[in-house]
């Protein structure tokens, strides 16, 4: 997702641009390619350009309690500083700051959300991936999968050490 923005750091502090993002990503790196649609808004400021992204996406993932495949849709959304290496007006190096982390505008003046939009993404995944809100998961015991009803395994005895509690229902 390479965007030549070189209008824009010679535009005056503040100016701004709107894009229109219709793409494909490879978020986890595992060469399946996902598409990737939204806006991001970019704002110029004194030392760098402003990104703020509002994205949408789809990806697979595996159900932790049945571990059935489904599609799960992400919302991407972040706000980060691509700094220039190269000034736009002078063609002089362009000292980055402290930062190690930071991203950047390469010499030609070429900013490329890919990476941010691929670690935003990543953050996107939730911790404990559902295939619905109420999936039953996968018997203990045979391993069927009750989203697609009941085994044929006996109930499981209650330790008759636990029966009171059963009666405070």
């Amino acid at each position: 997702m390479d965007m030549n923005v070189s209008q824009l750091l010679r535009d005056p502090i503040g100016s701004t641009r709107d894009f229109k993002i219709d793409t494909l990503i490879d978020i986890t790196s595992d060469g399946k390619s996902h598409k990737i649609q939204g806006e991001c808004h970019m704002l110029r400021t004194q030392r760098s350009i402003l990104v703020k992204c509002l994205l949408n996406t789809e990806i697979e993932l595996s159900c932790n309690r049945c571990l059935g495949k489904f599609l799960q849709p992400l919302k991407i959304k972040f706000e980060e500083e691509f700094f220039p290496t190269m000034d736009a007006l002078s063609g002089a190096p362009v000292s980055l700051p402290e930062d190690s982390g930071a991203f950047t505008i390469d010499e030609q003046h070429t900013l490329d959300l890919t990476e941010a939009v691929r670690q935003y993404a990543l953050l996107a995944i939730p911790m404990k991936a559902l295939c619905k809100k109420d999936c039953a998961g996968l018997c203990p015991t045979c391993g069927k999968n009750l989203n697609e009803g009941d085994c044929d395994c006996p109930k499981q005895k209650t330790d008759p050490r636990w029966s009171k509690l059963a009666e405070l229902d």
